[in-house]
């Protein structure tokens, strides 16, 4: 019995441990918000992948208006930490109280539990409203009904249109561009439709459409909702069912190809009857048009193929300025701005005597929202300055990238000052360096001291044997 004890005792250790560092939490937006802005609530998913997660709540007052999504990643002493959220957005009716009743969650298979809150609406300028069903379809509506007599059915003509769109049509390798693909219903459409299988056959678009030669930051759509657009001083109800931002790897030409969306859409019957079929389901297949991205040649540059390219800016912290030699001190680079995050390289650390710098801590934060994508790139350096004086730390910090905007090469670096005392430790600095291979394998060897003519005497009196022996095996040969 005690031996059971002991192993359910050390199974629940080797679980705790390897739960370690996995949290899973549901955050809600501000106590107060003004009519025209949005409450949201926030799943968030730290050191593991967010494979699942249940539908968001229904808010008294309110309507869900799409989701964002975000993640982030860490390097602090080689491990890796991350988190993944998903962010769901809430547009209020009317102003007033409302209250947002407690709510669970089920994210990556584990319930999840809120206690909700009361949220306060102020006023506003003005209030966006949105018809319950962007298709106008009549809920009332008798779809069971039969008669004997056969039903004719009459066609009604969809006013609405599928688009692969992109926001720009030519970037330099690296320079990101947003592909979004959207179902468009004009305000005046007359037809019934409803979607069909979304979940098989946006894999199969997404498959179609993604670029070989491209990274890709996928801003996750989960809810389709539908959203008002003018297009051609026409109002239409947008439903994104894809959108990601691809960063080009290389110069080919990327040709987005196109692709179709199958929808319900019904018939309606030429003379109802209460006891007949109102309507007739059918699919109708909607095409979108090809699409081509053009790439354009960056300048030359010695860092040409392995330079980030996008629109940064450099945010950078140090723990302290007047320092003493000996005395350690933090640095943090950020590299902060719109690109591929995730593609930053380290900056350029140009260390000498002076200082002793180490490899950098990096920490990455990248946000997706409004069909942009944008982050933070932290590198946080441990040094140690070895010779007093004044340092400017742009002579070991820097970083080169090109910048869309301007369309030439740029450089971030440092703008801090150092102030160093203290006495000198270049001698320690020389010490503490490797002095190669032939100094490592002076402790293995022996420290006997012998002269080098004794040596001699010895070779001397071994070949002299030798020749004695030598002269003796003559001897005996001939004398046989």
């Amino acid at each position: 019995m005690s031996k059971k004890i002991i192993s359910l005792f050390l199974l629940s250790f080797l679980l705790s441990v390897c739960l370690y560092g996995q949290s899973t939490r549901i955050d809600l937006g501000a106590d107060e918000i003004a009519l025209n802005q949005a409450f949201t609530i926030t799943i968030t998913v730290e050191n593991e992948r967010l494979k699942s997660y249940s539908g968001f709540p229904e808010i008294k007052g309110f309507v869900k208006r799409g989701t964002s999504s975000s993640s982030s990643t860490n390097f602090t002493n080689g491990q890796r930490s991350s988190s993944q959220s998903i962010i769901q957005n809430y547009v209020p009716t009317a102003e007033g109280d409302f209250l947002l009743a407690p709510f669970d969650i089920k994210i990556n298979e584990k319930m999840v539990r809120s206690r909700g809150k009361k949220i306060k609406v102020g006023p506003a300028r003005q209030q966006q409203r949105r018809r319950n069903d962007p298709f106008g379809n009549d809920p009332f509506q008798d779809l069971f009904g039969r008669n004997n007599k056969p039903q004719e059915f009459v066609d009604v003509k969809a006013d609405a249109f599928l688009a692969v769109s992109t926001d720009k049509n030519e970037v330099y390798p690296g320079e990101g561009f947003t592909v979004t693909i959207a179902f468009y219903v004009s305000d005046k459409n007359k037809a019934d439709m409803r979607f069909y299988e979304l979940s098989k056959q946006i894999p199969k678009i997404v498959k179609k459409i993604k670029p070989a030669n491209c990274w890709e930051e996928n801003f996750n759509i989960d809810n389709i909702v539908g959203e008002p657009v003018t297009i051609n001083n026409q109002r239409y109800n947008q439903f994104k069912v894809y959108q990601a931002t691809y960063y080009p790897l290389n110069n080919e030409t990327i040709n987005i190809p196109s692709v179709s969306l199958e929808l319900i859409k019904y018939n309606v019957a030429k003379n109802p009857s209460f006891f007949g079929r109102s309507k007739q389901e059918d699919l109708k297949t909607f095409y979108s048009k090809a699409k081509k991205i053009s790439i354009k040649e960056l300048p030359p540059h010695p860092l040409k193929e392995s330079v980030s390219v996008g629109e940064y800016r450099l945010d950078e912290k140090i723990s302290g300025k007047d320092l003493q030699t000996g005395e350690s001190f933090n640095y943090t680079f950020s590299i902060v701005g719109e690109g591929n995050i995730s593609a930053i390289t380290e900056p350029s650390l140009e260390g000498d005597s002076n200082f002793d710098l180490y490899p950098p801590n990096i920490r990455q934060d990248i946000k997706r929202s409004n069909g942009i994508v944008r982050g933070v790139k932290s590198f946080n350096v441990y040094g140690i300055p070895n010779e007093p004086g004044n340092y400017d730390m742009s002579n070991y910090f820097s970083w080169v990238y090109f910048n869309t905007k301007k369309e030439v090469y740029d450089t971030l670096k440092s703008k801090m000052k150092l102030h160093v005392k203290g006495e000198s430790k270049k001698n320690e600095y020389i010490l503490s360096n490797d002095m190669g291979s032939f100094y490592d394998t002076m402790e293995f060897q022996d420290n006997t001291l012998f002269a080098l003519n004794e040596n001699e005497t010895v070779k001397i009196f071994a070949n002299m044997l030798i020749l004695l022996m030598l002269v003796a095996s003559a001897f005996v040969i001939f004398k046989k």
